[in-house]
């Protein structure tokens, strides 16, 4: 298991490295000039030409793209070139908001989506089994951000049970933070609770045909053990992967997420860097996305072990 560990965090090092050069090449060579849009549009070619080389930027690609990974080797993500500030100073301001967003939508898409799929595999071909995947392909098919919409328009506007924007920590009341952030978890977990509700229906359907649920039933066992305990568990591990690669979704729908709620998180640093071309705020953002998502993924394959003790590194 060690060995194992060991091989896959090493093995983040060349992934990076590879996602740091794709991020830079891509920022360097798509349209638009943060210099233009410091100088303003009604600057001359000379004014633009001076900050082009205060920023560096009229250096070669390749000598910015080394400089930038020096920096990284000394931990140092950059400054950014609006704000002039330290990319992980801009970071840590903004960490919190979408740290619980991510953890409120995760925590609740698992606790709603795993009891449904289980129910709908129990009640296969029923009204409930329909209405499971009624809502699956519903949740599929619309957009996080038409799903927020119709949220605020229902429950903030209409109802006024929430407030319609902004966020709260919750160091200023549990209250406050839950009415602020219920409104975008449920948003951003439609997709979320859709995707892993049909994957456990699929895989607890699969495993109710096994001779050992047989089994269990007739000794006379309860049936909320057979499915929780017998089925569940041994289906654990497609609903784990699928729950690793729906982090994926969920890093892209935060973005969408803060915007339209107007929550001072990762997502809106990423919107507003991209708008104003701020490169190095763009590139650590993404390089820290993408090392999540390895980190998650690799406490996931762990995790096969102890959901099934037939498995072993």
């Amino acid at each position: 298991m060690l060995a194992f560990i060991f091989r896959r965090v090493l093995s983040t090092i060349p992934v990076m490295a590879i996602v740091a050069f794709a991020v830079f090449m891509m920022l360097r060579l798509s349209p638009g000039d943060p210099a233009s849009v410091i100088a303003g549009d009604y600057a001359t070619a000379e004014q633009i030409a001076r900050i082009r080389t205060q920023l560096g930027l009229d250096q070669p690609i390749y000598t910015q793209f080394f400089t930038w990974i020096g920096q990284l080797a000394h931990g140092n993500l950059g400054v950014s070139i609006f704000s002039n500030l330290p990319v992980s100073t801009l970071i840590a301001q903004r960490v919190e908001p979408t740290l619980m967003l991510a953890l409120t939508t995760i925590v609740f898409s698992i606790v709603v989506a795993v009891p449904m799929g289980v129910v709908a595999a129990w009640k296969a071909n029923t009204w409930i089994d329909r209405a499971v995947m009624v809502f699956a392909v519903v949740g599929f098919s619309v957009p996080v951000f038409v799903m927020a919409y119709f949220l605020i328009y229902g429950f903030a506007l209409g109802l006024n049970w929430f407030p319609v924007q902004g966020y709260r920590s919750p160091s200023q009341g549990i209250g406050l933070f839950a009415a602020h952030i219920a409104l975008p978890t449920l948003a951003l977990s439609a997709i979320f609770v859709a995707l892993i509700a049909r994957i456990t229906r699929a895989t607890v359907l699969e495993v109710l045909d096994e001779d050992y649920i047989r089994t269990a039933r007739a000794k006379g066992q309860i049936e909320r053990k057979v499915l929780f305990h017998h089925a569940l568990r041994n289906a654990a591990v497609p609903i784990v992967t699928v729950i690793g690669l729906g982090i994926a979704l969920l890093i892209g729908g935060v973005v969408v997420t803060e915007s339209v709620f107007n929550i001072p998180g990762l997502g809106r640093l990423v919107v507003d860097a991209i708008l104003k071309r701020d490169y190095p705020i763009i590139q650590g953002l993404i390089l820290l996305f993408s090392f999540v998502y390895i980190i998650l993924n690799l406490l996931i394959d762990i995790s096969y072990t102890l959901l099934d003790p037939r498995i072993r590194y």
